[in-house]
């Protein structure tokens, strides 16, 4: 059994810094979605929205796709295209009988596009535990966020996700037919001395479950939220780094 050693990013922050500017822009740019009055300032904050790459944009982007004007419509779906997030699939299937022929072509799009994403070839095959708050102060909504966002993270770097409480025998018949390295994480947020927090993603062989080691990465100097949001793409690139991930392809 190789135990890797486990690494350690640390980001300090000073107030004002851009990480603590995370939720505030996804709330203004929902807000501009929802409220703006001009459709080009709507379909403006659609189309940035889209670029987000985080799962909490799929219900505003989703409600865009309601919107009076086509413009922002059109805008909305494109957008969950770019988003690459499954699970706006429901949304977008049930816009498929858009009147505007403009929109319409755009929700196809979409739907063919997640569709394209979520059927392609994974790298690897991962069996992601629940998240853990190992605080035991943050609110339950925002674990979950944050849960979904290192599934999201996941996904983006080519993981096929395995099914929850999947048998050692459908996970060696799903690795055998995949053809990829299987491995088992399990995630956890830990507060740090400094008053940060800590992600840290403990990582197994899968379905063997033979241990590889741990990744750590830290941040400090802004509120939970904004500290989990910056804090999760970084955890999945050293644990990527960290146990070669991109390398047994």
């Amino acid at each position: 059994m190789r135990l890797l050693p486990s690494l350690l990013v640390l980001l300090l922050l000073a107030p004002g810094a851009a990480l603590a500017q995370g939720d505030s822009r996804l709330a203004f740019l929902g807000r501009q979605l929802q409220q703006g009055k001009d459709p080009r300032t709507r379909s403006q904050a659609a189309l940035v929205l889209g670029a987000t790459e985080d799962p909490e944009a799929v219900a505003l982007l989703c409600a865009g796709l309601k919107d009076a004007s086509e413009l922002v419509r059109a805008a909305a779906a494109k957008s969950l295209a770019k988003l690459m997030e499954p699970s706006a699939l429901g949304c977008l299937q049930a816009h498929k009988g858009e009147a505007d022929a403009a929109v319409k072509e755009a929700v196809s799009d979409a739907v063919g596009a997640l569709k394209a994403y979520q059927e392609r070839p994974p790298r690897i095959y991962v069996a992601m535990d629940g998240l853990k708050d190992r605080t035991g102060k943050l609110p339950a909504d925002l674990v979950k966020a944050t849960e979904a966002r290192l599934r999201s993270r996941l996904m983006r770097r080519g993981a096929r996700l395995a099914p929850a409480k999947e048998s050692k025998a459908a996970a060696k018949g799903a690795l055998k037919k995949l053809g990829v390295p299987g491995y088992r994480i399990t995630p956890e947020i830990q507060a740090t001395e400094s008053g940060g927090l800590r992600v840290a993603i403990v990582c197994m062989t899968y379905p063997d479950l033979s241990l590889m080691g741990q990744v750590e990465v830290n941040a400090a100097g802004a509120g939970p939220a904004d500290l989990l949001k910056a804090l999760v793409p970084k955890a999945v690139e050293e644990a990527e780094e960290t146990f070669e991930w991109s390398s047994e392809t």
